[in-house]
């Protein structure tokens, strides 16, 4: 009964902040022309990428508008900096529970500085549609909307230790899923149109193949078998259960959210650049141009090595075998173990980059076959982490279950 009442505690607070963070958005900062901003922003690709994960905060440049896109970014740049830097890099994997504290920290300031350079960048790009534009205004744009991106963090950090699921992901995922309804209120089905029904079958045929495949990428993984030193004479009876799990998919979604965002900058730029060498350039990296699909591909697949390189290091896993006095099967310890599971990483990684290839290309596929706009609001990345956020929110409600369970078998 316990264990019941304490979920059910978790699940409140959880819906409760996510209520909280959802309302914020619809808070408009005063003084701007929402009207002629909504018309105009519709035609700006970065926009409306943005707009999927602040649940349409730019688009109505609400006090929550960044969202929780400022601590995101800061956590990336948080990761660089822990590879760069030997200091961070020892406060994370020597001092603890005290050095994760600092990292923490250091993460929350680097959060409130992006929020502030994102906020300056706004109040700077909506000057058009403002109808009083001041130093007065720049100020309370930047104070408006860097508080509203500290609050959501602060919402996060909630989720994470007292919630259910990780607090940053759940946020996107209530973003992504409130534009659900309004892509389906616009799309319609006449039911007395043979070619209308069969389009609107095909399209749930292929989003049911969307997520096959979503889940296949998100959960497949590599086994590779390890055994301790009081198994070398047992070799043949290697023990199943000790393996180290290499996910095909190492960096989520975050290679396609990065290459979405790059191919935003021709689109923006074929809008700004007024030589005619120039336009032509650019054309051939717009979504009709012959140099899309290539330089896309080219950009999830570096990416994608970028964000594995940054989560996994053979010569750290090497290192931890041999202090554990564990091996690889038929694999020396120290240099050789490096070299193949640099081997096994590589692999896995250009074989994960292309299925993300592939799944970001199916919504595209699916409107030009069935000619519809279904999945105009819901492409490959929002639907990457729809399924990662799913699966990792059940899994963790799961783990929760069965150790409580387990509590009270003990006791």
């Amino acid at each position: 009964m316990k264990s019941t009442t304490t979920l059910k505690q978790k699940a409140f607070i959880t819906l409760i902040i996510l209520i909280f963070a959802r309302l914020g958005i619809f808070i408009p900062i005063p003084g701007i022309d929402h009207n002629s901003f909504d018309s105009s922003f519709g035609q700006n690709g970065l926009v409306n990428f943005l707009n999927i994960f602040s649940g349409g905060g730019f688009a109505t440049i609400g006090v929550f508008g960044l969202g929780i896109v400022p601590y995101i970014n800061a956590s990336i740049i948080m990761q660089l900096l822990i590879k760069i830097i030997p200091y961070l890099e020892n406060l994370q994997k020597e001092e603890g529970e005290s050095g994760r504290q600092q990292i923490t920290q250091i993460t929350r300031y680097l959060t409130l500085l992006w929020a502030i350079l994102q906020s300056l960048g706004i109040s700077l790009w909506i000057k058009p549609y403002v109808f009083n534009w001041n130093y007065q205004f720049i100020i309370d744009c930047i104070l408006t909307l860097t508080t509203g991106s500290l609050i959501i963090m602060w919402f996060s950090e909630i989720i994470t230790e007292y919630g259910i699921g990780n607090g940053a992901s759940l946020l996107i995922f209530q973003n992504i899923v409130s534009g659900i309804p309004k892509n389906i209120q616009n799309y319609t089905i006449d039911i007395y149109n043979r070619n209308t029904i069969i389009s609107s079958l095909l399209v749930i045929i292929f989003f049911i193949i969307m997520l096959v495949i979503t889940v296949m990428v998100q959960e497949g993984k590599r086994k590779v078998l390890i055994i301790s030193a009081r198994q070398l004479g047992q070799i043949n009876e290697l023990n199943p259960q000790s393996y180290i799990p290499l996910k095909i998919n190492q960096g989520g979604v975050m290679p396609i959210v990065f290459a979405s965002a790059a191919m935003t900058l021709p689109i923006y730029l074929s809008n700004q650049i007024e030589q005619i060498l120039g336009q032509k350039i650019v054309t051939f990296f717009l979504p009709n141009g012959f140099l899309y699909l290539p330089l896309y591909c080219i950009l999830i697949t570096a990416f994608s090595y970028f964000y594995s390189s940054l989560i996994l290091n053979p010569e750290d896993i090497a290192k931890n075998l041999k202090k554990m006095g564990a091996s690889i099967p038929s694999i020396r310890p120290g240099y050789e173990t490096t070299q193949y599971l640099n081997i096994i990483l590589n692999k896995l990684t250009f074989l994960g980059a292309i299925f993300l290839f592939i799944i970001a290309l199916v919504p595209s596929i699916i409107s030009n076959i069935t000619q519809t706009n279904f999945f105009k609001g819901l492409g490959a990345t929002s639907l990457l982490i729809l399924v990662g956020v799913a699966i990792d929110t059940a899994k963790q409600i799961q783990t929760y279950v069965i150790s409580q369970q387990y509590d009270n078998i003990m006791k």
